[in-house]
């Protein structure tokens, strides 16, 4: 095969693997780089060349080598660019004292601990060729990397960027970043020289090209930025010319004698921080380096890694060894400096996990070091393994240490700061609020649902709030939109969408009590379910969407959170009717058909004009009077200015689907719970059907109860919470 033909087919194999495990480690909360790092390994000798050896060397023979490495060294030349460009002052701008002393106490304790074992290393995994000094400076520098595009990614993820602790992290690894790419450029220039004293006239020169770069290269590029803020967009014939300046910067740090990563990542930082430019400018670049190149990067030191080589139990030792000198330097380091400035301990120690994120830039580091001779082929699997497992164990022991429900505490919606101030000044007559948790994907479309909501909740008898919930999703856990400052431009963004659906809500007074909630989410159902758990709310009024992948009405997210919410579920299919005046609840007396009848009776309560038809279809060989009993109790409890506009209606039909979707064209909305009767049922693998859902003339509304307990009506009519958490006796 022409070796340009297999280089594409490898291309082909590494880009399809790599999304693929990588959305399998987004599906279990880890960031999506990790699993396409992991896909780089699978390709090479440690899984792919051990099942399959011929296969592999048929696919990925040595002489295609040269060619991923081209590729991925270019990846890496723009993904430092782009690590550059993301580096914003305005992480620098708050405990700054705090975050200097804890992040170089976090780099000089496993750059200590690092030397220290290159002792114990040197003569056991290391060769002549190389200086001590070399080896130790490198491995030093390894240890106290910690990746700031993973962590900055994690803490958009997990909402902390409000936070204190979040924003002493981004600090913290900002800061970091920069010493520790300085440490590793004196080690790159010893281990080219063979000793310190040969890399003085490598580092002077560095330290001037740094300070050129910071004044007259500065300079010249706020000049490109005042020639885009003129255009108003970026044209090609910039975008060439940032283009050349970073191939270029990159091409002058090689010449000096560090690295081709240096000079890109210089270039970056010193791009003036226009939100705009820096916007146009990563989204331009980003996706094929991401998508394209970096996977390449991957798969060429995943062919490099061979796990095999750790094939004695004094060898796996020493991986052991090297990954707990790891994770101690760094948590250890990190965890004493926050406590001597006055952090507290758990928060120190959230902070410590933080810290401790290697990632992908660790991985950078690992592959300039092989690529140097520095380290063997042996101490680099060992510390790629620790690369993977420092990263992999962030966000479970993140979670552990600084719960959810704690980042709740310290990051209060603006729009409920007041309501929970009134709470606590009038703590001793307080009554907890209905809520409604109602998840808005696109507030210009979905007015009808928070209308509903609204509807159902707000009572002149007792305290309701609102929720619209927006959660953002990233597809990419390391595009430029999922770094915090963009994140909090985003939810900035949607807050106001939502502000502007809230003033048109009817009637005027409700508005008051509508209170959004924007946060940013890696998975949509899963974070509205732990959401609704945390916010203690009495229902989730969910807006019907198509899957992209599924005819069913009732999957994707929808069938999600009717399969897995801890609260009750209702779903809201919207026929575009405003009016709200005729209500139907088709009955069969179950816990679903029960929340069903409920929702309607608030309905009832909260409008004057509005009237309910309960239908009961029965069967032939059943009894008509069945259902009285069970109704009447109900009933007996309801003021007469309600009961009168109810209608109960019990039909016998052979189909009473049909039934309901004949009576569905006399109302403006019908209400059903999930049942066998009404075509709405759970099958395998948590699916519900949807033949109500297709034939039904009225907007319709599912409900799915979760458990009996919650009162819905109890706080309107107290006579009837002793009735209403089941209508069976």
């Amino acid at each position: 095969m022409h070796i340009v033909v297999l280089v594409l087919v490898e291309v082909l194999i590494v880009i399809g693997l790599s999304r693929l495990v990588g959305l399998g480690f987004r599906s279990i909360k880890q960031p999506l780089v990790i699993g396409e790092i992991v896909a780089g390994i699978m390709l090479g000798p440690s899984l792919f060349g051990l099942v399959a050896p011929h296969l592999a060397v048929t696919l990925f023979p040595p002489e295609t080598f040269p060619f991923l490495n081209v590729l991925s060294q270019v990846g890496l030349i723009f993904f430092m660019f782009l690590i550059g460009l993301e580096l914003n002052p305005k992480y620098l701008a708050g405990q700054l004292e705090v975050a200097v002393l804890t992040s170089h106490v976090s780099i000089l304790m496993p750059f200590s601990l690092g030397t220290l074992l290159a002792v114990l290393l040197y003569p056991l995994v290391s060769n002549a060729s190389v200086s001590f000094t070399a080896f130790a400076l490198f491995l030093g520098a390894a240890m106290s990397i910690t990746a700031f595009p993973v962590l900055a990614r994690i803490i958009t993820e997990n909402n902390l960027q409000g936070t204190r602790l979040g924003t002493l992290a981004l600090t913290c690894a900002a800061v970091d970043d920069v010493t520790a790419w300085c440490l590793l450029a004196v080690a790159i220039a010893v281990a080219r020289t063979g000793n310190f004293a040969g890399a003085i006239p490598t580092i002077i020169a560095s330290i001037v090209y740094i300070g050129l770069m910071l004044t007259v290269g500065r300079w010249f590029l706020q000049r490109l930025a005042k020639h885009y803020l003129r255009a108003g967009r970026l044209s090609q014939l910039l975008l060439a010319g940032i283009y050349m300046g970073v191939v270029a910067s990159a091409l002058i740090t090689e010449l000096i004698g560090i690295h081709l990563i240096f000079g890109a990542f210089l270039l970056g930082a010193a791009m003036p921080k226009n939100e705009d430019l820096v916007r146009e400018l990563a989204v331009k670049t980003e996706d094929f380096v991401l998508i394209f190149l970096l996977p390449i990067f991957f798969a060429y030191s995943g062919l490099r890694t061979e796990i095999g080589l750790l094939n004695r139990p004094e060898l796996w030792f020493l991986c052991a060894l090297v990954l707990g000198v790891a994770i101690a330097g760094k948590y250890i380091g990190t965890y004493v400096a926050a406590r001597v400035s006055g952090i507290n301990k758990r928060e120190a120690s959230a902070l410590g996990w933080l810290m401790n994120t290697r990632g992908l830039t660790e991985l950078i580091v690992l592959n300039i070091g092989l690529e140097l001779g520095v380290i063997s082929p042996l101490i680099f699997t060992m510390l790629v393994i620790m690369a993977l497992v420092t990263t992999f164990m962030t966000s479970p022991l993140l979670e552990w240490t600084y719960p959810k429900k704690l980042i709740r505490l310290d990051v209060i919606e603006p729009e409920l700061e007041a309501e929970t101030a009134t709470s606590a000044t009038d703590a001793d007559t307080y009554i907890r609020p209905y809520r409604i948790l109602v998840p808005v994907a696109n507030p210009s479309t979905q007015k009808g649902l928070v209308q509903l909501a609204v509807s159902i909740a707000l009572s002149s008898r007792h305290p309701a709030v609102v929720n619209p919930l927006s959660l953002i999703e990233f597809e990419e856990d390391y595009a430029f939109e999922s770094t915090p400052v963009e994140a909090d431009r985003l939810i900035a963004q949607r807050r106001q969408q939502l502000e502007q659906l809230i003033n048109t809500l009817e009637p005027l007074e409700t508005r008051s009590h509508v209170h959004p909630i924007v946060r940013i989410s890696s998975n949509v159902a899963r974070e509205t379910a732990q959401i609704a758990a945390l916010e203690q709310v009495d229902l989730i009024l969910v807006g019907w969407h198509r899957p992209a992948f599924s005819s069913n009405r009732l999957g994707g997210r929808v069938g999600q959170l009717l399969s897995t919410a801890p609260v009750d579920v209702a779903v809201f299919l919207d026929r575009g009717s405003d009016r709200l005046e005729s209500l139907l609840v088709p009955y069969s007396a179950n816990i679903h058909d029960d929340l069903a009848l409920i929702l309607a009776l608030r309905l009832l309560i909260n409008h004057e004009t509005c009237r309910l038809q309960i239908l009961h279809v029965l069967p032939d060989n059943r009894l008509k009077d069945e259902l009285n009993y069970e109704l009447d109790i109900m009933m007996e409890q309801l003021p007469s200015s309600v009961r009168d506009r109810i209608e109960i209606k019990i039909v016998q039909a052979p189909d009473a689907i049909q039934t309901v979707v004949e009576a569905s064209k006399n109302v403006d909305l019908t209400i059903a719970g999930t049942s066998r009767t009404w075509g709405i049922e759970r099958q395998t693998l948590g699916r519900y059907t949807d033949q109500l859902v297709i034939q039904c003339c009225s907007s319709l509304l599912i409900t799915r109860r979760y458990s009996q307990v919650t009162a819905h009506l109890a706080s309107m009519l107290p006579d009837i919470s002793s009735q209403e958490p089941t209508l069976r006796n």
